[in-house]
């Protein structure tokens, strides 16, 4: 391979690294507003009129919102640890001593029942490129909660009847980024929701199961929250 041609591969993966967290926002609030836009009102005197103006409107929106239930709500999802696209320290890292991150959020609709939390490494694509590298994921957080605290204890179900699983395990995996090309990107994202997950947190692997969850979501999404972290290790 020529330099030029080699100078020219390395700007190409420079870009997507920067612009994948960028493109994930975007359709997240794309999302959002889809799911927040009420359908076109019928004229007056047909049927569903009346039905719309008591906030009736008919069908479920895009990702679950369901836009006669009021749409996906945009709650607000951040970390004493660190800001919003900000670093994230060694000592939430794999090079560090791996513990997960405090996590604390509002603004949840009333009728949220139970949270999932998926963190994930936007500048990791796997497989086909429609998937990427899972740090975390935790689902049937109780309804209740609005917090998350630092260094969630090990195992596929805690005593709260919280389930987790990474790409590595029942536990939360720090990032990785390698110390050469640019940092990667990582993705907190809170997920509200009107009911619990009934998905084993074992029997799985963590693709297959990540799969699951998601699916098991579908329609009954009522808020999310993002936060972006930033991290790569320091060079040798």
């Amino acid at each position: 391979m020529s330099r030029h041609m080699r100078f020219t591969t390395l700007a190409a993966r420079r870009l997507v690294n920067r612009v994948a967290p960028v493109v994930a926002g975007l359709a997240f609030l794309a999302d959002v507003v889809i799911a927040q836009t009420p359908p076109p009102a019928p004229p007056a005197g047909q049927p569903g009129a009346q039905a719309q103006g008591r906030g009736g409107g008919g069908g479920g929106g895009r990702g679950g919102g369901g836009r006669g239930r009021g749409g996906i709500r945009i709650m607000t999802l951040t970390s004493p640890a660190f800001a919003d696209g900000g670093s994230i320290p060694a000592k939430h890292a794999q090079p560090g001593r791996d513990v997960s991150p405090p996590l604390a959020w509002s603004g949840a609709p009333d009728s949220t029942a139970s949270y999932v939390l998926v963190v994930h490494d936007a500048s990791a694509p796997t497989g086909d490129g429609r998937d990427d590298t899972l740090h975390w994921l935790v689902w049937n957080i109780p309804g209740t909660a609005t917090s998350l605290p630092e260094g969630v204890p090990q195992g596929p179900q805690l005593e709260n009847g919280l389930r987790q699983i990474s790409v590595s395990g029942p536990y939360y995996r720090g990032p990785a980024a390698p110390p050469t090309g640019p940092p990667h990107y990582y993705m907190f994202e809170l997920y509200a929701l009107d009911g619990p997950v009934n998905v084993a947190a074992v029997g799985l692997s963590a693709a297959a199961t990540r799969e699951a969850v998601m699916t098991a979501m579908a329609g009954r999404i009522r808020g999310k929250a993002v936060l972006v972290g930033r991290y790569q290790r320091p060079a040798p």
